[in-house]
């Protein structure tokens, strides 16, 4: 986890680079992403959006590892679900930034990585969306 901690905002831009090469649609999503046709790595907006989102999926798995759940705030998982229906996110939404979430840890971490690993952030990432889809009723 060190290695990750330390590179947050690359990694963050990373995560978000890949979400939208893999779904760009999603840019329609972002009101700050809205207006262009590439991905504005210099935009404040959207590195704050990813460090927010990046770190959130971190400290979850962070906290599964530790005490065996992820445990989100009832305000936060309120605001998450509500923004998260607002955008029209659905659930192979949450399938698309699993699997960005992944190629990245898996780039941050390089020769560390293992199948463990993958396991962990996968069941980390998937408590997080639950809880996610269970605010939304999806």
């Amino acid at each position: 986890m060190g290695i990750i901690k330390h590179n947050i905002p690359e990694l963050s831009l990373r995560f978000f680079t890949l979400i939208l090469e893999i779904a760009p649609a999603a840019k329609k999503m972002f009101s700050f992403l809205k207006d262009t046709d590439e991905i504005p790595h210099n935009n404040p907006k959207l590195k704050a959006h990813a460090v927010k989102v990046f770190k959130m999926t971190c400290e979850s798995a962070i906290q599964l590892d530790e005490k065996g759940e992820v445990v989100v705030g009832e305000t936060t998982l309120k605001w998450l679900g509500s923004i998260h229906l607002e955008k029209g996110v659905i659930d192979p939404h949450f399938e698309v930034v699993k699997e960005a979430l992944l190629r990245t840890v898996q780039e941050g971490t390089g020769d560390k990585w293992s199948e463990e690993m993958n396991g962990a952030w996968a069941e980390a990432y998937d408590h997080l969306a639950t809880a996610i889809k269970n605010e939304m009723k999806i």
